[in-house]
């Protein structure tokens, strides 16, 4: 018998290779949910929210739909026929339709931010040797997605999808005149070595591995980062990263611009392939303790403006680490490859790795200087930054956050209850929304579907008649405590259906997508039902909510989906809730503080409900 030995990369995407077959062996592929079964839940979502003579109208248009030999079974065969002949039926058309044709800015708008808990420095000399461990932890990770070795995760008892693991590292969102693309180059035989920092609005291009392949230590890291340190005093350069965060027809157009010079085009080049970007921010204001939350959200979010740390994000990066001066740290991810529930875990495993101490010995080899990016500026090119930087501003000043930590209880008390979490904190925030609008509205809960192969997400979808019912009635004091109760629970056990049959794959919303893409794609007209008033009403998210799935005190934020709209985005632990909270300036109806306050107080009210104070 003959043994050969492979070089370790080789050996490595072998390896991956196999794990990822064996992974999608164990997990199923996406249902098409029945077309009449969707339909009719569609017209219940309506329910709640159109009086009943526009709903009666659009039951008819729905109907006709789906009657028999109607356009609706006939989309609906060639769905089918497409869940057949493909990985995913709908993951593909739901990132090129929700993410890479859409044209708003990445910032703000589709980029979501994680702020961490503080670290325990106050200074650059504290920034640096932290950012040394997180990224040596980013690496270890990521050695575990190439290797194969990091374990299949599982939700209730059922295995998850684990393909979106490796598209985190060395991809980056690619700027078109009508609609992006993605470029993955992480490749493990031969994927890039090197990962960006940026410090004053200066990139470089940092090697993270040795000759041998072997990553750098913490002290070899920290070496170069201080080199990167001493190359990037100055703050006079301009901040080019501000281009990645206009419209993204604009941004397109000056990319092209951008990349006929060879250094530009050889600059951006190089922070695309990237593994992915550390982001050395500045010291930001001092503020009060209550708002430093709010303030920390949005410096990861969006940098702060152009006299701030904005000079210093790629906002096309899939990953972009950002640690400040101050022990403020985060991440901010681009959305058409990553998702929440993946990056919570390469955001535990970090932290795991940080506890841990440096026992790597450098290697006495002496490393190359860490590459300064340069960039040419024209005439063009400074008019396209300086457009980008009014556009940035306004837009983070038009942002308005409100992050808060609910302190009076988290899940293990709902729990107690017999409640699902999730499901009571989709009341309160629908309560609170009422409470300050006097109506309910359209609200989208993004939730997994990792349990297929390939699979991305779905909305669920609030209110529901239940809700509404509790709602109207919880204010009322002709209505008794014990009757208040019940409604309460029965809009969470209502909820917490919705949540079960969506996991199975049996939401409405990316079927009832599909169907409308399906359309398109054979040249047909777009069907009435997508054309109704009701379905621009059903799709106008007011309310865009998510859970992180993390085991830390993190806070996510993003923006609102539309100008009127709010962004109300949780974590909840045993014994408190982090919530932040977004909404636009603009728009005279709504207000982020507001809606906080009056969430909070509604939370306690929930509370009081069934531990009434005497």
């Amino acid at each position: 018998m003959i043994l050969v030995r492979l070089p370790t990369r080789i050996c490595s995407l072998i390896i991956l290779r196999a794990a990822l077959r064996q992974a999608h062996s164990s997990v199923p592929p996406q249902p098409v949910p029945p077309l009449l079964q969707t339909l009719q839940r569609y017209l219940t979502a309506l329910e709640p929210l159109l009086p009943p003579d526009e709903l009666q109208h659009t039951r008819k248009i729905v109907q006709k739909f789906g009657c028999p030999g109607g356009l609706g079974e006939k989309l609906q065969r060639e769905l089918n026929k497409r869940a057949k002949h493909s990985h995913n039926w709908i993951s593909d058309w739901w990132v090129q339709w929700a993410y890479l044709e859409c044209r708003q800015p990445l910032a703000v708008h589709s980029n979501p931010a994680i702020s961490l808990p503080k670290r325990d420095f106050t200074d650059w000399r504290g920034q640096l040797v932290f950012a040394s461990k997180l990224i040596a932890g980013v690496l270890d990770f990521k050695a575990q997605v190439d290797s194969g070795r990091l374990e299949v995760e599982y939700m209730r008892g059922q295995p998850l999808c684990m393909e979106l693991f490796p598209l985190l590292f060395s991809s980056c969102r690619i700027p078109g005149p009508k609609h992006d693309h993605v470029i993955h180059y992480g490749r493990p035989r031969r994927g890039p070595a090197h990962i960006t920092v940026v410090r004053n609005y200066q990139f470089f291009q940092l090697d993270v591995y040795n000759s041998d392949g072997t990553p750098l230590t913490e002290s070899q890291i920290h070496a170069q980062l201080l080199r990167i340190r001493s190359q990037s005093w100055k703050t006079d350069k301009e901040p080019m990263g501000i281009l990645t965060s206009e419209h993204r027809h604009t941004w397109g157009q000056a990319y092209t611009r951008l990349l006929r010079d060879k250094i530009n085009k050889e600059s951006v080049r190089l922070i695309e392939k990237s593994i992915f970007t550390l982001c050395l921010d500045s010291p930001v204001m001092r503020i009060s303790d209550d708002k430093y939350s709010s303030r920390m959200a949005a410096q990861i979010l969006h940098g702060g403006g152009t006299f701030s740390n904005s000079g210093n994000r790629w906002f096309d990066k899939t990953l972009q680490f950002v640690v400040g001066e101050d022990g403020s740290w985060g991440l901010l991810y681009e959305h058409a490859t990553a998702e929440g529930p993946p990056i919570a875990t390469l955001l535990d495993h970090v932290l795991e790795y940080c506890k841990k101490p440096d026992r790597m010995r450098a290697p006495l080899i002496p490393l190359p200087m860490p590459k300064k990016l340069y960039f040419y500026i024209n005439s063009e090119i400074k008019w396209d930054l300086e457009m980008a930087k009014q556009n940035l501003d306004i837009l983070i000043n038009d942002l308005d956050i409100k992050c808060f930590n609910f302190q009076r209880f988290g899940k293990e008390f709902v729990k107690q209850l017999k409640l699902s979490p999730n499901s009571f904190i989709q009341v309160a925030i629908q309560l609170a929304y009422y409470r300050v609008h006097s109506e309910v509205c359209a609200a989208c809960d993004i939730a997994s579907l990792r349990m297929f192969r390939g699979g991305r997400t779905d909305y669920i979808r609030s209110p529901t008649n239940q809700m509404l019912s509790f709602i109207q009635a919880f204010d009322d004091d002709a209505v008794s405590r014990e009757a208040k109760v019940q409604l309460l629970r029965g809009a969470v056990d209502a909820y917490s259906i919705l949540t079960e049959q969506l996991l199975m794959g049996q939401g409405i919303d990316r079927h009832l997508l599909g169907l409308k893409l399906q359309a398109i794609e054979e040249g047909l007209s777009v069907p009435r039902i997508f054309m109704d008033t009701a379905y621009g009403l059903a799709t106008h998210w007011k309310l865009r909510t998510g859970q992180v799935p993390s085991n830390t005190d993190s806070v996510m934020c993003f923006g609102p989906l539309v100008p009127d709209g709010y962004a109300v985005c949780y974590n909840p632990q045993q014994d408190h809730v982090h919530f932040s909270v977004t909404a636009f300036n603009c728009c005279e109806e709504t207000n982020a503080e507001k809606l906080a306050l009056t969430l909070e107080r509604s939370l306690r009210d929930l509370q009081e409900l069934f531990q009434p104070t005497v």
